[in-house]
């Protein structure tokens, strides 16, 4: 079988998107089904097989995406979809259209994965507009294309349940993106500390993601003040980079907690992320909008306790028995909890234990290969 992958952001864009399309594609291959990629050309990122970068343009107010001019899109994929099984969409922007027109052209069956919310994120960039209107609209276009496709992949229940509500009809899977398990683990504690000037025994706290509105920081900061109240030798990495940085930085220093907030921009994922997972205590996540929430899959494979808030996708994850820490939605819960977890060794390690157990249930060849009978029942049905 030969799959035509189509999406507005890859690598070197680090994001959830990106991260799932790479771990879809290795392991598809492993599985026998060939996989071509196409996604915008950004600056000097080496050849990949089976990928095909376009030239694309910078998005205004948006220095880290790059737009495709939707006409090259479309001729691009119409090009070399011929001779493809199946087409799948993993953004809504210019590949949509690239793949409906593809699809349609060719007769293949076509199918999308609904990464993100975009309901609960225009309205963080069109702040001119207010959510009364880019909500609507964007439930409007989400319908409207879901509706277009044979199948839409969705990675938690809680999505599935948002796009029914949408009005969307089109069947929806439920199909988590899954993680390599074991690049995850082995990390050097010794190495990361050393590297970044943190003493041996003290606590971190580590979050791993796009520094941006949508991941609800302001609030995980609030609730890191609150956290040092009660232990004051907590320090909070933050470790990624976004447009938010700036506005977090002066957050810190005006409430006087600069010096325990630590920021290490991103990271090369084989290299450094280990060593980042291993140099910290437990994992602090606040965001509310997240489909699904892989970096708590990537925490807890490392055995790191999560403490985090239940919302949207990542309700599937942070079960019971989970090695989580769910807190009420409010900066004085959420720091409470942040302290608790970081004074209490033997819980650590308990947390940490259930994590890496837990975790197992989520690795990428189990998901995948559910991804590929799902490819197989749509080829054959259309």
């Amino acid at each position: 079988m030969r799959v035509l992958l189509l999406s507005d952001v890859y690598f070197p864009r680090i994001n959830g998107v990106s991260t799932a399309i790479q771990t879809y594609r290795r392991q598809l291959e492993e599985l026998g089904i060939e996989t071509l990629l196409v996604a915008p050309a950004y600056r000097g990122e080496p050849l990949e097989p089976g990928v095909l970068r376009l030239p694309a343009r910078r998005v205004p107010f948006d220095p880290e995406d790059r737009l495709i001019p939707p006409s090259r899109f479309r001729q691009a994929a119409c090009e070399v979809a011929q001779g493809c099984d199946l087409i799948h969409i993993h953004t809504p922007f210019a590949a949509h259209g690239a793949g409906v027109a593809a699809a349609r052209r060719h007769g293949l069956p076509l199918l999308s994965t609904y990464h993100t919310l975009f309901e609960e994120y225009f309205h963080l960039y069109a702040r001119f507009l207010p959510k009364g209107i880019t909500g609507p609209f964007a439930r409007s276009l989400s319908r409207r294309q879901c509706n277009q496709m044979d199948g839409v992949i969705v990675p938690s229940a809680a999505m599935a349940e948002r796009l029914r509500s949408y009005g969307v009809r089109s069947p929806l899977h439920i199909l988590p993106t899954g993680i390599p398990i074991e690049r995850f683990s082995g990390g050097d504690r010794a190495r990361f500390r050393s590297r970044h000037g943190i003493p041996s025994d003290r606590p971190v706290a580590l979050f791993l993601g796009r520094i941006a509105r949508e991941k609800n920081l302001h609030f995980l900061l609030e609730a890191f003040r609150e956290a040092r109240s009660h232990c004051p030798g907590l320090l909070l990495i933050l470790a990624g980079e976004g447009p938010a940085e700036s506005e977090l930085r002066a957050l810190s220093d005006a409430w006087g907690i600069r010096e325990s907030v630590l920021f290490i921009g991103n990271m090369d994922r084989v290299s450094e992320l280990p060593d980042c997972l291993a140099g910290s205590d437990f994992f602090a996540f606040a965001s509310r909008t997240e489909t699904q929430g892989l970096v708590l899959l990537e925490a807890m494979a490392a055995g790191l306790p999560v403490v985090a808030l239940g919302e949207m996708g990542t309700l599937d994850i942070l079960q019971p028995g989970s090695g989580a820490v769910v807190p009420p939605p409010e900066p004085l819960a959420f720091g409470q909890a942040m302290a608790e977890t970081a004074l209490d060794g033997p819980r650590r390690q308990r947390m940490g234990e259930a994590s890496r157990t837990w975790v197992q249930g989520w690795s990428d060849r189990a998901l995948t290969a559910r991804l590929a009978e799902l490819y197989d029942r749509t080829v054959r049905r259309t």
